[in-house]
């Protein structure tokens, strides 16, 4: 992990990506009535689980996020959807324990898992993030998506809602101890979002994987690189895993299980949209031939599954012109 805090803050500042004052800590923010609860899955390992649903349904908790207590204090993985959701797992994780969070690992940088950000920040936690944040927070998507969601999900999100930069990017296998806890972060680049990491925690063997997998619903494929994120998921089959826990859905104790849906999807969406590009078939006709059958009854299926396969369609193109 290389330091490169001041220049990000720098960047954020250039960018008006902080576009409110930082709230001193403990600031109020308007509280959520969804219903939001801790999972132990493993000594010490908690997962705080999103419902299935669209990127603005119950009040924006729709991701999973963890928290690990050591003897050193908390490492948070992933920071939900709105400050407001970040401070309701704030009080559940006080409710285990009164030690401070020292560490906050974020998967990648996507609205559901990063707006939580400033609550562990004005509390003195460190950010960590794959090295790709950085492109997410150049680009013009960061602030569009703030904008939007400043309407789509208020009063939650709201004039105070700010993009946190990572203190500290990750771009190589690093492992970290915080206590008697080690925490080994493995970044895979630009797969699903602009970057991606995984984060395994021992002991309990339990591997938090972001949005490379979904469990229980549609995944977004958005503008993901999807043939990488098929070799990504094959590389995490190799592990040895008690727990494995998606970035949306269910903790598995069984982890070949719970990679299957989104793999099988991707390929499923690869192997159709592929023939397509192969014999030239027009977007709109191909995917009025495919049968969706298999995926229609899973939630976010009518909101994500159209924009996923033309997504698809439009790499798939691009891979057989050979550009990147």
């Amino acid at each position: 992990m290389s330091a490169r805090h001041d220049l990000l803050r720098l960047l954020a500042v250039l960018l008006g990506l902080a576009t409110a004052s930082a709230p001193a800590a403990g600031a109020d923010y308007p509280p959520v009535t969804v219903s939001m609860t801790a999972q132990q899955v493993a000594p010490d390992v908690y997962v705080v689980q999103g419902r299935a649903g669209g990127a603005t349904e119950h009040e924006g908790f729709i991701s999973n996020a963890g928290f690990v207590v050591t003897s050193a204090g908390v490492v948070v993985l992933d920071a939900l959807g709105s400050p407001s959701l970040a401070t309701r797992m704030r009080e559940l994780i006080r409710a285990v324990t009164d030690k401070p969070v020292v560490k906050v690992v974020v998967t990648h940088y996507h609205a559901d898992h990063i707006y939580g950000l400033q609550v562990y920040k004005d509390e003195g936690a460190q950010i960590v993030a794959p090295a790709g944040a950085t492109a997410y927070l150049r680009g013009p998507q960061a602030v569009e998506r703030l904008a939007e969601r400043r309407q789509t999900l208020a009063p939650f999100v709201n004039d105070a809602t700010r993009l946190v930069p990572p203190d500290t990017l990750v771009d190589a296998d690093t492992t970290f101890t915080v206590g008697s806890h080690s925490f080994r972060l493995q970044p895979f680049g630009a797969v699903h979002s602009d970057g991606d990491l995984t984060m395994r925690v021992q002991p309990g063997a339990v591997l938090f994987s972001g949005d490379l997998l979904f469990e229980g619903r549609v995944p977004f494929v958005g503008d993901a690189d999807s043939r990488r994120w098929l070799d990504a998921l094959d590389s995490l089959l190799a592990t040895e895993l008690a727990v494995l826990v998606p970035g949306h859905g269910a903790p598995s104790r069984d982890p070949r299980s719970t990679l299957a849906l989104t793999r099988d999807y991707l390929a499923y969406l690869r192997g159709a949209m592929g023939r397509a590009v192969e014999e030239m078939v027009p977007f709109e006709e191909a995917y009025a031939a495919v049968d969706w059958s298999r995926y229609q009854g899973l939630p976010a299926f009518e909101s994500a599954n159209r924009r996923n396969a033309y997504a698809v369609y439009l790499g798939m193109e691009n891979e057989a012109m050979g550009r990147p």
